[in-house]
C-alpha cells in the first residue's frame, strides 16, 4: 500500500493510531476529556453506630461485597450474619492451589499443582489498577501485601493464524512498525501542510521534529525500519541485524489493534497493575481475619419476604430448614437466580433482576516444569492469539524459579460455550495445542492443568451481569435503592463495573451510605418527634 493517506480508511488509521498509542497518555487525555468516569474518591464510611442494641442485618452470600458490608456494619456494631451458599467463602475471588477442588456442575476438578507457594492460579480476579481506590484501601486497612503485575509486555507476542505466516510475532516489533507509519502520514501531512487550519512555520518544524522521533524516521520522513522493534541476532558483541518492518498492508490487515490493543487502551488496565502477593484470594481471607460475625457455609436461601419491619430469610443448612429476621438484607445472590427464590419483592424490581443476562468467563491455569518464556526475554505480560485460547499470561511471581503457572486460556465473550462442552481434560489438551503455535514444545512443559468455566460453578453459574443500555436506563436506579427500605441487591452486578472488585465494592459502598443515612434521618426525626 502506498503511503499517501487517500486509499487508508478511517478505521484502519484509528487502529494505527490505536496500535501506537500509550495506556497512560489517552488514559489521562479521556479524564481530561471528561469521555471516561474515574472510580471516584473512597467515601469515609463513618457509619453511624447502630447503639447498645445493635440492629439485625442478614447478608446473603460471602463474596467481596458481602464481606464489605460485614466488616463496615460490624464496625458500627450491627448485630450480622452471613449466608453462604457453597462450601468456601470469596465468590469469584478464587485462587486454586495444591490440593484444591474446583465444583464444577457435574465434573469437579482437583488442583494437582506441586504443593508450592508460588505455584497458584487466580481464576478469577487477577488485576488491581491503581485507580481502583476501594479495593486499594481495604488492601491497605486489612494490610494485603500486593505486588507489581505486568500486564502489557511488549517481549510477549501477538499471533494471528491467517497473518504474518501464522507465526508469533513480538508485540515491540508490530508497535514498532504501527508508530513508524502512523509517523510517516503525519510527516505528509504536515510538510505540506494540508489541515484545515494551517500550522506556522515554526510549528511545522516542532511537528516534523515530533513525527521523526516519534516515529523514528529517516529525515526526509521515510519508514524503513527501527531498532526499536529489536535486533533480529547480534546488537551486543557483534553488529546488530534488524528485522525488516512489516509492511503497511500488514499493520493494517493485522487485527491487532482490535484485540490486544485493548490492554494499551482499556483504563483498567493502565499500568502498572498490582495483585495480591501470594494469590489474590489474600484478599478475603483478610476481611475474614477481621470479621467476627458468623459465615454460615453450605447455606442455600429458600425464601425472601419483605415484612413492615424488616426481612426473613429462610434457608436450608445441611438438611435442616432455617430462618433469620433481620432489620436489614444485602444480597449478592446472582440476579438470575433470584427468579428461582420465593420472595414478594415489589415486581418492577424483579423484572429488572431478570432482565440481566450471565456473563461468561472461561481460565485455564497450567504448571508448567520450566519457566520457558523468561528464556525468550519474556517476564509477564500476555500473549494474544487468535486461537480460541484468546490469551497466554505469563507469571510476575516466582522470577528465574525453577517452575511456573502460566494462564493456559482467557475466554470472557464466548456465547458458543466452547470450552464449556469439552471435558477438562480436552480442555487442556487443546490449550496445549494452542500453545505450540506460539512457543516451540509447549505442550511438552506442561505437568498439571485447571480449568474453570463460570458458567458452570455451582452456585454461580454466570461471570458479571450483562447490562444493556436499555436496561440500565430502565431499571438500574432501581436496583440501586432498597427493596421496602430493606432489601439492598449489592455485588458487581450492581455496578458500571460488572467483573471487577471494585465494582462490587462500589456497590457495597453505596448500600451502606444509603442505609445509613436512612438510620440517621430515622433517629433524627425520633429525636425531635
Amino acid at each position: 500500500m502506498r503511503m499517501n493517506g487517500k486509499n487508508l480508511s478511517r478505521r484502519n488509521f484509528l487502529g494505527l493510531v490505536g496500535a501506537a498509542g500509550g495506556a497512560t497518555a489517552v488514559y489521562n487525555t479521556a479524564m481530561a476529556m471528561g469521555l471516561l468516569q474515574d472510580t471516584g474518591p473512597v467515601a469515609t464510611l463513618d457509619l453511624q453506630n447502630a447503639g447498645p442494641v445493635g440492629k439485625k442485618v442478614a447478608i446473603l452470600g460471602a463474596g467481596l461485597s458481602g464481606l464489605t458490608v460485614a466488616y463496615e456494619l460490624e464496625r458500627a456494631g450491627y448485630d450480622v450474619t452471613i449466608i453462604e451458599a457453597s462450601n468456601r467463602i470469596g465468590g469469584r475471588n478464587l485462587t486454586l492451589r495444591h490440593g484444591d477442588r474446583v465444583d464444577e456442575m457435574g465434573q469437579e476438578q482437583a488442583c494437582n499443582f506441586d504443593d508450592d507457594p508460588e505455584l497458584y492460579f487466580n481464576a478469577g480476579p487477577a488485576r488491581i489498577p491503581g485507580h481502583h481506590r476501594r479495593i486499594l484501601h481495604y488492601c491497605k486497612t486489612l494490610e494485603v501485601p500486593l505486588i507489581v503485575k505486568a500486564n502489557v509486555n511488549r517481549l510477549a507476542y501477538t499471533h494471528e493464524e491467517d497473518h504474518f505466516g501464522g507465526k508469533p510475532v513480538r508485540i515491540e516489533r508490530y508497535v514498532t512498525d504501527a508508530r513508524g507509519f502512523l509517523s510517516e502520514l503525519l510527516y505528509k501531512a504536515v510538510d505540506k501542510n494540508a489541515f484545515e487550519q494551517p500550522l506556522s512555520a515554526e510549528d511545522r518544524q516542532r511537528m516534523l521534529l515530533f513525527t521523526r522521533t516519534y516515529g523514528d524516521l529517516s529525515r526526509n520522513g521515510h519508514y524503513k525500519g527501527s531498532a526499536r522493534a529489536g535486533y533480529k541476532s547480534g546488537g551486543w558483541a557483534t553488529q546488530a541485524e534488524y528485522y525488516e518492518n512489516l509492511g503497511l498492508d500488514a499493520v493494517l490487515n493485522s487485527r491487532f489493534w482490535e484485540s490486544n490493543n485493548e490492554n494499551y487502551e482499556n483504563p483498567d488496565w493502565v499500568e502498572p497493575l498490582m495483585e495480591a502477593a501470594g494469590g489474590m484470594d489474600n484478599i478475603i481471607k483478610a476481611f475474614v481475619r477481621n470479621i467476627r460475625s458468623p459465615i454460615v457455609l453450605n447455606a442455600q436461601v429458600q425464601s425472601i419476604q419483605l415484612q413492615q419491619t424488616g426481612v426473613d430469610v429462610v434457608y436450608n443448612h445441611k438438611g435442616e430448614r432455617k430462618k433469620i429476621s433481620a432489620d436489614y438484607c444485602f444480597n449478592s445472590i446472582p440476579t438470575y437466580f433470584m427468579a428461582g427464590i420465593p420472595n414478594n419483592l415489589p415486581e418492577d424490581y424483579m423484572q429488572g433482576l431478570s432482565s440481566l443476562e450471565r456473563g461468561w468467563g472461561f481460565k485455564i491455569g497450567l504448571q508448567m516444569k520450566e519457566r520457558f518464556w523468561e528464556r525468550e526475554g519474556i517476564y509477564g505480560g500476555m500473549t494474544n492469539t487468535s486461537q480460541r485460547i484468546s490469551q497466554i499470561w505469563y507469571p510476575s511471581n516466582g522470577i528465574h524459579g525453577k517452575k511456573g503457572v502460566v494462564l493456559g486460556a482467557y475466554q470472557f465473550m464466548d456465547p458458543s460455550g466452547f470450552f464449556e462442552r469439552m471435558t477438562p481434560e480436552e480442555r487442556i489438551a487443546y490449550a496445549a495445542k494452542c500453545g505450540d503455535k506460539i512457543h516451540k514444545g509447549y505442550s511438552d512443559y506442561i505437568e498439571a492443568g485447571v480449568s474453570v468455566p463460570w458458567r458452570r460453578m455451582n452456585h454461580m453459574m454466570g461471570c458479571g451481569a450483562q447490562w444493556t443500555d436499555e436496561t440500565r436506563e430502565r431499571y438500574y436506579k432501581l436496583l440501586q435503592q432498597p427493596a421496602g427500605g430493606r432489601h439492598y441487591m449489592i455485588g458487581d452486578q450492581i455496578s458500571y463495573h460488572p467483573s471487577w472488585q471494585e465494582g462490587a465494592m462500589a456497590s457495597a459502598e453505596y448500600a451502606l451510605l444509603d442505609l445509613d443515612q436512612r438510620v440517621r434521618a430515622a433517629t433524627s426525626i425520633s429525636r425531635t418527634g
